[in-house]
């Protein structure tokens, strides 16, 4: 699925992440930047221990949730990982809706403040954090529509979806938001 805002393609697709070649890819971290599982683990193993290294020596206090850091790829296809820190769902009255906001804000601005003109996202917040994925999917989308209408150098954003449930909602959240004309 796909839409047009401004001079940038938004495009949600059902596949692996650390297949992209988009310049950045964005990785659902936690606060201590420490390896997980899901999408983190993935983006890891297939990036190889360069990234961990990176991360060691760059941010060793971590990364305070809401907010993203940027290292290199390693062996993945992208150019950088942007490591970003979404919240732990708890109930969604402790500030939830906004530090995943954030994240993805955060994420943006840092992709465009190297210039690049394509990144891709997974569900930030979605697996282990337990965030509902269909208020996930219009809190996300929402602040990346919000951030694409204003000057930016990116050209593609893309959210890259593990399996039809979440595929489905972000489908849904898109077309209301951006209703098909």
């Amino acid at each position: 699925m796909r839409r047009r805002i401004g001079h940038c393609l938004l495009e949600l697709v059902q596949g692996d992440l650390t297949r992209e070649t988009t310049d950045a890819i964005v990785n659902a971290a936690n606060e201590q930047l420490v390896v997980g599982g899901g999408v983190d683990g993935a983006i890891h193993q297939a990036g190889g221990p360069e990234i961990r290294q990176e991360i060691l020596r760059r941010y060793p206090n971590g990364c305070p949730t809401g907010s993203a850091v940027m290292t290199g790829a390693g062996a993945l296809p992208a150019k950088s990982v942007i490591h970003a820190v979404g919240p732990a769902w708890k109930g969604g009255r402790q500030g939830e809706s906004e530090r995943l906001r954030n994240a993805y804000r955060s994420s943006l601005q840092l992709a465009a403040s190297h210039q690049y003109e394509s990144v891709a996202f997974p569900a930030i917040s979605t697996g282990v954090y337990g965030y509902p994925v269909d208020r996930a999917a219009t809190d996300s989308l929402e602040t990346i529509i919000d951030f694409l209408k204003q000057p930016h150098s990116l050209k593609l954003v893309r959210v890259v979806l593990f399996g039809s449930g979440q595929y489905g909602a972000f489908a849904r959240a898109l077309q209301e938001l951006l209703p098909e004309p």
